[in-house]
């Protein structure tokens, strides 16, 4: 037996309504092939993998997570954290690829799959194997078991009926998507990164919806941002230990707000990067720069700080011409003369951030950004 999903009520088909116009509102904006796509969607990755691994402890920048993003070489994360980026990255990577496989069916070993890419890092993980004895979750701080998973000799036939019920017919893609995070979570399958692999398996059911590019659908963004809440709502619905009699409510109006707060999230960000694409488009023509040196100066306005590997890496990511490490040097070379990047550091540590002047584009547009909206869609109901 699963946790099951609870028959919605008026108040969250409703919101799922919202959330279902905000996708076609997105999807009608990115529907049409612009040049900013490709670097919005990059940072987008690179904020899902950060978002992922942050709950577990593993803590980067959004400049080494984007790195990551186009396979290079982080820059600050120590080596445990690079190594979960780089897992993490791999196993969407396969999403993405299993959301177009018109041949694909769920099953225990494509889950088992996931989790290898993810965690073979460290053979102690057993990665892509499930784990060999009792699974607890203790509260890092004070020590105290605060979740058991499901018994071991439970975990094949539970992620048998899982991977069984995800193959079946689909209503509303993002309550199944929730639910098969729920499950696998609550089960914890393997000896470690079932949080992260609960989330990627969230993303993948996500993906095979074919609605909308699954980066600009995932929540690990937003669960990043509101960890103790995931937590605090993951506790009151397993209740210590395995217990799929539960209601999983609370479980589903968590995420259903979580997508509602990223869609408009997004929405903003799709609208920012078009002004922002087209006003440093508008610099660059002014000075004689190629369009190539679009992505970079994109970056370097959010406040990352480029590198040679990285630019070239970027034109590759989003299908541009690629270009030599003399041609990048000689691009880098002239933007910082013509005042629109800053160098810093020696040789292989060498980085580049944007200037004053390219910095205070993007500023200006967010500070013309409305007030975001964190009201809770449910708050009205609570108690019920």
């Amino acid at each position: 037996m699963l946790f099951t999903s609870p028959d919605l009520d008026d108040h969250e088909l409703q919101v799922l309504s919202e959330i279902e116009d905000m996708k076609r509102r997105l999807r009608h904006q990115l529907h049409e092939p612009r040049r900013w796509y490709g670097s919005l969607r990059r940072l987008s990755i690179a904020r899902a993998i950060q978002g992922s691994n942050s709950i577990e402890g593993y803590d980067a920048n959004l400049e080494d997570a984007a790195a990551v993003a186009v396979g290079e070489e982080p820059t600050d994360a120590d080596q445990e954290t690079r190594a979960a980026l780089k897992g993490y990255r791999d196993a969407m990577t396969y999403v993405l690829q299993l959301a177009e496989d018109e041949e694909f069916v769920y099953s225990s070993q494509v889950i088992k799959s996931l989790h290898f890419m993810m965690t073979n890092y460290d053979l102690r993980n057993r990665p892509g194997r499930w784990r060999a004895g009792a699974v607890y979750v203790r509260n890092d701080e004070t020590g105290q078991i605060v979740y058991e998973g499901a018994d071991l000799d439970q975990v094949p036939s539970l992620m048998a009926e899982l991977a069984e019920m995800l193959n079946g017919p689909c209503e509303q893609r993002i309550v199944l998507a929730s639910m098969a995070h729920l499950n696998l979570v609550m089960i914890h399958p393997f000896r470690d990164g079932n949080g992260r692999m609960a989330r990627c398996l969230q993303s993948l059911v996500l993906a095979r919806g074919g609605v909308l590019a699954p980066v600009f659908m995932s929540i690990e963004e937003y669960l990043g941002r509101n960890t103790q809440k995931y937590y605090d709502v993951l506790a009151e619905v397993g209740r210590g230990s395995w217990h799929p009699e539960s209601s999983a409510r609370p479980w589903v109006r968590f995420t259903l707000t979580a997508h509602l707060r990223q869609a408009r999230t997004m929405l903003v960000r799709v609208r920012e990067a078009e002004r922002l694409w087209v006003s440093i488009e508008q610099l660059i023509r002014e000075r004689g720069f190629p369009d190539r040196v679009m992505p970079l100066l994109f970056d370097a306005a959010f406040g990352l700080r480029v590198r040679n590997a990285t630019y070239r890496a970027a034109l590759e990511d989003a299908g541009d011409e690629p270009i030599s490490e003399q041609t990048a040097s000689r691009d880098l070379q002239r933007l910082v003369a013509a005042e629109l990047l800053v160098p810093a550091g020696e040789k292989r540590g060498r980085f580049y951030a944007g200037s004053p002047e390219l910095t205070r584009l993007r500023r200006e547009i967010v500070a013309s950004r409305n007030p975001r909206d964190e009201s809770d869609p449910f708050e009205v109901v609570r108690g019920r």
